[in-house]
Parts: C-alpha cells; structure tokens; sequence
C-alpha cells in the first residue's frame, strides 16, 4: 500500500514539475529587456537578410503580455538555396532547412517551447491573387515572448541560421492564440504519466 501511495505521489510531482517547467502563463517584459532584447537583435541582424525583422519585433514586443502563445509560420523555400561565400552546404533548400529545424530543437526544449504542428502543402483550393504557393506550415508553441525573442539570439549565436536564410526565399510569420483547440501538450503529459502509473501499479 506504501508502494502505490509513492507511486501516485510520485506521479503528481512530476507532473506539477512538468506544469511549472512548461509554464505560460509568465510576467510581461520591461521596458529595459525589450531594449536589451531589440538592441541585440539589431546588433546580430543588421546586413543580413533578417534586417527588416527587427521592426515587426518592436511590434510584436508591443502585445507582450508574458504569457504562451502559438507562432504559425508559411513557408516557401528558394529555388536553390542561397548560403553566403564560405558555406559549402549544397544548393538544396529543403536539406537547408533540415540542418535548421535539427539545430533548433534543443534550444526550444531548453525553453519549454515546442512544434505542436507542421504539414508540406497537399494541393490547392482557394488561392488569392499574389499569395505564394506556400511549400508548408508550422505552429510552434513559445512559452512568452521573452523565450521566443532569447530563443532567436540564442540561435543567432550558433550560426545556425544561415541555414534558415539559405533556404526560405518567403515566409509570412505571426503569432495566434487557440479558440478551439484538441493539442494538449500538457494533457498528453498527465496522460501518460497516468498510464505509466497504471503500468507500475498492476505490476506490484
């Protein structure tokens, strides 16, 4: 009886550590980290083709309310990718874009941030003049905007993501909030701790 009233405690802690890691529902940056942050983000991108982000940053800072939130992406990949002198990585954008998407996923785990979606382009049905036949989408879900903007430096620093520039050639970004929504990282975690713990359970 000891043993399973362990393994439900235990079960709990590891999700309420689970639920305080992940978090989302964080403060809103000061004025004097979203300088810092803007002035970084200057500093790294000024000359290369992410010059112009740093405007739509400073809007984007703008709605911070410090809490999750839901960024989706469009993506439509160059003809050939289009690394600067140097690199020798090939002329193929989708392989550009899979030494990205490889390079990032520690960075977002390490901020609790997490793909929830991605798909490739199935075909077509309505399509509105001088829209780009967009190649796939992504949602990706950042704890606050403050772990989204260091997760950005944070790759920046890497150099990483001359292989995000060598291989979009359009995207169009923006951040949503979910109105109706069956992803549930957080219920897919209670889940399978639950069924682990039934696990254990049955066998004691």
């Amino acid at each position: 009886m000891a043993y399973h009233a362990t393994l439900v405690a235990a079960a709990i802690a590891l999700f309420a550590l689970f639920v305080w890691w992940y978090g989302g529902n964080g403060r809103p940056m000061s004025a004097a980290e979203k300088a810092r942050i803007l002035e970084a983000l200057r500093q790294r991108l000024q000359g290369t083709p992410g010059e112009p982000l740093i405007d739509e940053a400073a809007q984007l800072m703008a709605s911070d309310d410090g809490k999750e939130f839901i960024m989706h992406n469009c993506v439509r990949y160059r003809a050939k990718a289009l690394y600067p002198p140097g690199h020798d990585y090939g002329d193929d954008p989708r392989a550009a874009d899979k030494r990205y998407g490889k390079a990032i996923v520690p960075h977002l785990l390490r901020r609790a941030c997490v793909p929830v979606f991605i798909a490739r382009r199935s075909g077509r049905f309505v399509d509105c003049e001088g829209v780009p036949d967009w190649h796939y989408v992504a949602m990706v879900r950042y704890r606050s905007q403050r772990d989204f903007f260091n997760f950005a430096l944070a790759i920046g620093d890497t150099g990483e993501d001359v292989h995000k520039w060598a291989a979009i050639g359009q995207t169009l970004i923006f951040p949503v909030q979910p109105i109706v929504s069956l992803i549930s990282v957080r219920l897919w975690v209670a889940v399978m701790l639950a069924l682990v713990t039934a696990a254990l359970w049955a066998l004691a």
